[in-house]
């Protein structure tokens, strides 16, 4: 399932017309986004939770030369699945 996808089973689902739905999903995409790159974390129980993980930084080696060449620290979304869903995929 891709965005255009979701955009329309929300749109079925909800009763709402799709150019309704499209915003209503990326204003969700949005505060998601926002609420990360504040540092804060996203829990939608029985869903799952949205966090950030911080990567420290290290050495790593260039595949083409094998010379090693430093990786920045970064910050990385993360995806923690909940039980609802575990439950429903298995």
């Amino acid at each position: 399932m891709n965005k255009n996808d979701l955009i329309s089973a929300v749109a079925e689902s909800s009763g709402l017309s799709k150019s309704d739905a499209s915003n209503a999903v990326d204003c969700v995409f949005d505060a998601i986004q926002k609420a990360l790159a504040g540092g804060d974390e996203v829990r939608l129980v029985g869903f799952g939770t949205f966090a950030v993980a911080k990567r420290k930084a290290s050495m790593g080696r260039n595949p083409r030369t094998g010379e090693p060449m430093p990786i920045k620290a970064s910050n990385q979304p993360k995806f923690k699945a909940g039980k609802g869903l575990k439950d429903a995929v298995n």
